[in-house]
């Protein structure tokens, strides 16, 4: 199991940029992809990003072209680099880690979640 820490959400003005940073520890090794979800009031949780282990990207279309998804292996850490935000994107955002091969856009399938860290877009 990898233990997965969020941080870098807050507020930010509509059009700008935000960075959000996933720490891993415990089991790194054996994951074989991460992935970035969220979850507005109201609404179920949501796909955003994923990585895989060979270094595949996906993104779900709302978000191509505005937000990038990185690793720093060295560092056990995932990245999510958000630019022109909008304010559908304000949710509560969550880091997730799997150990299985399968459909990297579906929740079920993760095994380690993080706390998750809220963003808040105003217009």
């Amino acid at each position: 199991q990898v233990r997965l820490v969020e941080s870098g959400g807050g507020l930010v003005q509509a059009g700008g940029p935000l960075r959000l940073s996933c720490a891993a520890s415990g089991r790194t090794l054996t994951s074989y992809a991460m992935g970035w979800f969220r979850q507005a009031p109201g609404k179920e949780r949501e796909f955003v990003a994923a990585i895989a282990d060979g270094g595949n990207t996906y993104y779900r279309d709302s978000v191509k072209g505005r937000f990038t998804i990185s690793g720093d292996h060295a560092k056990n850490t995932l990245y999510l680099q958000m630019n022109s935000l909008k304010p559908e994107d304000t949710a509560v955002y969550y880091c997730a880690a799997r150990t299985s091969v399968g459909n990297f856009r579906l929740s079920a399938g993760y095994d380690s979640w993080g706390q998750g860290t809220q963003v808040t877009v105003s217009s």
